[in-house]
């Protein structure tokens, strides 16, 4: 599958230092020090609708882990999935009389689209669900070869991962039981399901059900895989047995992260599967939580189509920290909208503050734990006495630029 177009991101002088993370299982902030080469696997869409705020936050929090990365001198290495067969898309396309393939082939085009406007660097590699079923089915039935994965007596075909497999199931989340069995259900789980030997046990294959779409497994039978062994699966062909960062939003955290995780750990036979664990803050409406059963998503493209600057959008989305839920407002955007302007009055002064003592404290700022609030400040006070006609270097103002467009993805 194609990925976007990417854009020249400018080249700075020095490098960034290394980048404090805040990991999800060990509940702290730690250093990110890969080795030469960083590897990330972000979670991507379904693509059974437009690309909301939601999404292009988390994009934006490892858009901006990938630009401290390089910044820091590494080779990054990021794989990005589209589950593009899954219960919400064939869902969504009946209730609309729509085929399901066209469905997901429209709304990833237009996500590669929003991505592109909002300046995000693409992934090396933008994988399909559909184009990596056969390699999918040849993991899952490793695992049940292996006594991990175990096939439910009653007709179905359909194939579960047996918890018990890993001792350690729940250490990146840090849930309880209780917790876990609360929040399974909401989040595309079946603990109710008669023969499972245990409620928390997630699906690995579905067996080939009349009027769904389905695919040779070989000796599994035909179906098509659940979501969890998806992701497991593209990035460890892709990235190897261990990864530096596992991402996306603070709702993937359990099931999703901790399943697809305890899939690789019993493949791999080590642990943990990333280094860290990374979760974005979900987005909300005027003080609302922002949901399709609400009505009140903000879609990336309805914003573009109303002219609205998408380096602005994304300035938007940074001013609160990637970690925190926080809310969208019009005067989130509009603030946003004014900052830019300042800015790029600043960035065309003749001389301004020191331009190296921005860039190093731009730096220090994203250096922890993204700490995009701080940046922002860092700017505007640069752009304050910039404008106020202060400081006498000539080289600040393009350098004022290149910071913002190469560590914060803001083309002035």
């Amino acid at each position: 599958m194609e990925s976007w177009v990417g854009h020249e991101v400018p080249r700075l002088p020095g490098r960034g230092g290394p980048l404090m993370l805040f990991d999800s299982a060990r509940r702290g902030a730690e250093p990110s020090l890969p080795d030469g080469t960083a590897t990330m696997y972000v979670c991507g869409i379904t693509p059974y609708d437009a690309t909301h705020l939601g999404h292009a936050a988390t994009m934006i929090t490892f858009d901006l882990v990938q630009r401290v990365w390089r910044d820091s001198g590494l080779t990054v290495r990021y794989v990005q999935n589209v589950t593009d067969i899954d219960d919400p898309l064939l869902e969504r396309a009946e209730r609309d009389g729509e085929d399901w393939k066209v469905l997901a082939m429209r709304e990833t085009a237009l996500f590669r689209e929003d991505m592109e406007a909002l300046r995000i660097i693409p992934p090396a590699h933008y994988v399909g669900a559909v184009e990596s079923i056969p390699d999918i089915a040849d993991k899952v039935l490793v695992l049940l070869k292996d006594g991990a994965a175990y096939r439910l007596d009653d007709g179905t075909g359909d194939i579960y991962f047996d918890i018990t497999a890993v001792p350690e199931f729940g250490y990146e989340s840090n849930l309880s039981r209780p917790e876990m069995l609360e929040i399974f259900p909401e989040r595309g789980g079946d603990p109710g399901r008669p023969g499972k030997r245990d409620p928390l046990d997630p699906l690995l294959w579905r067996g080939a059900r009349e009027g769904e779409p389905s695919w040779p497994g070989g000796d599994l039978g035909p179906g098509r895989p659940g979501w969890h062994i998806e992701c497991t699966v593209i990035a460890l062909n892709l990235l190897g047995e261990t990864i530096d960062v596992q991402g996306g939003g603070n709702d993937l955290i359990f099931p999703h992260h901790e399943c697809s995780a305890a899939h690789a750990e019993r493949l791999t036979g080590r642990s943990p599967f990333a280094t860290h664990y990374v979760h974005a803050g979900m987005i909300g409406l005027d003080g609302e939580k922002m949901s399709k059963s609400k009505g009140n998503l903000v879609f990336v493209s309805r914003l573009r189509a109303d002219r609205v600057d998408p380096v602005a959008v994304r300035l938007g989305l940074m001013a609160g920290h990637y970690r925190a839920d926080r809310t969208w407002t019009d005067d989130l955007l509009t603030a946003a909208h004014e900052r830019l302007a300042r800015w790029r009055r600043a960035a065309a002064a003749t001389a301004g503050p020191s331009g190296a003592e921005l860039l190093a404290a731009v730096r220090d700022r994203l250096a922890d734990d993204l700490d995009t609030p701080g940046a922002i400040a860092v700017a505007d006070a640069w752009a304050e006495r910039a404008l106020a006609g202060e400081g006498e270097d000539r080289a600040a103002p393009t350098l004022f630029a290149d910071t913002l467009d190469a560590l914060l993805g803001l083309r002035l």
